[in-house]
């Protein structure tokens, strides 16, 4: 009963019962290594053949870093729906999309596709397990090279071709599925990219290039520090000694409290001793702080009582003169973000202070008018999150289900 449950999944489709078969990769694959193609024959345009090579970047099944090259040699050439597999790193895998040829980092990876199908393949060399395997048969050097030897030495298990066909297209349906929820996600957030441009004034301007039509009134210019307090954080040193787990700590906001998406912090990871407070600086719901360093110049909105370290800076709204979301998105335009480069030109590091900040103009228009733009701003980082929790759900979703849908 045990060996029945090794090969079989632990997810399957109910018109299936066989047992999986184990399968030695040498009696299934033939694999062939690239070829190191020197810079100076590589072109970015175009060329006889598109050259597949490692980049920094994880690679992308539409291969879009690919060089072009001329005349490279016939053993080294893909066709369309080969598999590439990085050997060198991270295993990486790739179904090619046009013919070209690869670079020596590569695998290629051929098989008879009446009995194995494409995407089956792919899936299970991505799969978690398989990954792990492909590792360990690297090596245990700092940087994992495959042989073909280690290669051909691993198993793997494989169902009835039918049931391969079935799982492949599920994983690839999947896939699509996420890009599309990609695509969406990146859309909304070149939107209102876009409209944080030209919704608030250019510099010499005041008024913006967009505008709600029941507002015409022009926005008024001001110096930053004369309208709200500016105050740097500080941090009670060694900050080891100060860190407690008690239910009467200060909350103790970090870089790392501050979301993903949207703009409320509203819980935080540690805590310090109320003895700490003297050395740092307390913010209270309603008060926005300011990264100053690691995420240069963006803006967040407390929405707990806290203390904040010196890698941010506290905003307070003192004279009441902002809508606050209105004022979160002002900080975060590109407008803004020019300005503190500008006024941070020539120093020897390039970190917002107090007086830097301070010394920004900014353009705002009525109260009104502010809170008709915070709100707009507010819906659209609302559709952004909504999009991303939507995106991490199926990337979570195909995470577990590749654990669970291959031996």
């Amino acid at each position: 009963m045990e060996e029945n449950k090794k090969r079989v999944p632990e997810l399957r489709f109910p018109e299936f019962t066989d047992e999986w078969e184990e399968r030695k990769f040498e009696d299934i694959f033939k694999v062939s290594q690239g070829l190191q193609i020197p810079i100076s024959n590589r072109y970015k345009e175009s060329g006889d053949k598109r050259y597949f090579y490692i980049t920094n970047e994880f690679l992308k099944d539409s291969c879009e870093e690919a060089y072009y090259i001329d005349s490279p040699p016939e053993n080294v050439i893909c066709d369309k729906d080969d598999i590439l597999m990085t050997r060198t790193g991270n295993t990486g895998i790739v179904v090619t999309d046009v013919q070209g040829c690869f670079h020596n980092n590569f695998f290629k990876i051929r098989y008879d596709k009446n009995n194995f199908f494409k995407r089956y393949i792919y899936y299970l060399l991505s799969s978690t397990k398989m990954q792990k395997t492909i590792l360990n048969s690297a090596g245990s050097s700092t940087i994992p090279d495959l042989s073909h030897k280690s290669f051909y030495r691993i198993y793997g298990m494989f169902p009835s071709f039918q049931e391969q066909i079935k799982i492949g297209q599920y994983f690839y349906n999947l896939d699509q599925l996420i890009i599309l929820h990609q695509c969406k996600l990146e859309h909304w957030k070149e939107v209102k990219k876009g409209l944080l441009q030209k919704m608030f004034p250019k510099k010499g301007s005041n008024v913006p290039e967009i505008r709600f039509p029941e507002f015409t009134d022009e926005w008024e210019q001001r110096k930053f520090s004369d309208i709200v307090l500016i105050e740097r954080g500080g941090s009670p040193r060694p900050i080891d000694d100060y860190i407690t787990d008690s239910p009467d700590g200060l909350n103790w906001v970090k870089i790392g409290d501050a979301p993903t998406q949207g703009h409320y912090i509203t819980k935080t990871a540690e805590k310090i001793k109320p003895e700490g407070l003297s050395k740092t600086r307390q913010v209270k719901p309603g008060d926005l702080i300011l990264s100053n360093s690691m995420s240069f110049g963006k803006p967040y909105i407390m929405g707990i009582n806290g203390c904040i370290h010196d890698g941010w800076l506290l905003i307070r709204d003192t004279n009441k003169i902002f809508d606050l979301t209105f004022l979160c998105h002002l900080l975060g335009t590109t407008q803004m973000l020019e300005q503190y480069k500008s006024l941070a030109a020539g120093s020897t590091v390039n970190n917002l202070n107090k007086d830097l900040v301070g010394n920004t103009s900014v353009t705002i228009p009525q109260i009104e008018e502010q809170r008709v733009l915070g709100q707009y701003f507010e819906t659209l980082d609302n559709l952004i999150t909504l999009h991303q929790r939507k995106l991490d759900h199926l990337k979570e979703l195909k995470k577990g289900l590749l654990q669970k849908m291959f031996v």
